[in-house]
């Protein structure tokens, strides 16, 4: 398909194409792309010119979304809803991607489940609390700052409990099993971990705010699941030991995967589809 880019909305997103085994001269920046549809192929089954599409290149992709016009499968890409802006879909598209495939695919989250989200004021965050709610789960979140622990007690609908650490993250524990009854939560969705206790692993005021992984895995439930976005996440054996005794299970969140083989491109599409319907109708902001 060629598509215009030109007054939509590209997203800048770099990621280390070395990560994936990808070595480039030249990186192409900006992967979240909307636009209208110029030209179709003889072969492209679900557009036609003129219509309004949504959707994430590949990292393998040979064009950048920066650019006027750009050629891509129809596979990377959904329609877009009339009713949503470009800047807003291309935006929020791959934070729902990521928390879409933490919450289902990974953890299969049902209604009923208790859940904590780590740092809720992020955009993934934000996406994970939003989702979770709409499937009846019981969310706990933490909070980094004053401003964005208002700004969680303000959310409709509404959080069952936010957990401030930005004075100290040694509250988690004891506030997320007072809220479960001593149980622990089913599942836990972290943005990062601290991996060790001492100053020289913490680079930055942020890095201090994140949750511990033993903190993590003392949290969780009996048959708890944790879906973690540390992509260098080294657990010890007592780590091991306890996640064993739990019967808890981790796993690690790469929303790249979809794209890296075509055996899951139907499932990319139906997520990709439901992120946008949901939206329009308001469920996810």
């Amino acid at each position: 398909l060629h598509i215009n880019t030109r007054n939509t909305f590209v997203k800048l997103n770099v990621r280390s194409q070395a990560d994936v085994g990808m070595q480039r001269d030249l990186i192409p920046v900006g992967r979240e792309v909307a636009g209208v549809v110029l030209q179709v192929g003889p072969k492209v089954t679900f557009f036609q010119p003129e219509d309004e599409v949504v959707g994430i290149l590949p990292l393998d992709s040979s064009f950048s979304g920066l650019c006027e016009v750009i050629d891509t499968d129809e596979y990377y890409l959904v329609q877009k809803p009339e009713k949503l802006s470009s800047v807003c879909v291309a935006a929020a598209l791959r934070d729902g991607l990521c928390a879409y495939t933490a919450l289902h695919t990974h953890a299969r989250m049902a209604a009923g489940h208790t859940l904590l989200v780590t740092d809720g004021a992020s955009s993934f965050g934000l996406m994970c609390i939003q989702l979770a709610c709409y499937h009846g789960a019981k969310v706990l979140t933490t909070s980094h700052s004053p401003q964005n622990h208002s700004f969680l007690e303000q959310l409709r609908p509404s959080v069952a409990r936010v957990i401030p650490v930005y004075n100290s993250s040694s509250e988690l524990l004891s506030a997320v099993m007072e809220e479960t009854g001593g149980l622990g939560v089913d599942i836990v969705v972290d943005s990062g971990v601290r991996l060790h206790e001492g100053e020289e692993e913490v680079e930055s005021e942020e890095k201090k705010l994140l949750p511990h992984k033993y903190e993590i895995i003392s949290v969780l439930g009996v048959g708890g699941h944790w879906v973690t976005s540390h992509q260098d996440l080294q657990l010890d054996p007592p780590d091991c030991r306890l996640l064993y005794l739990k019967s808890a299970s981790v796993s690690f969140l790469n929303p790249e995967v979809w794209t890296a083989s075509s055996s899951q491109q139907g499932r990319y599409l139906h997520i990709l589809k439901d992120i946008v319907e949901k939206m329009s109708s308001g469920v996810l902001r």
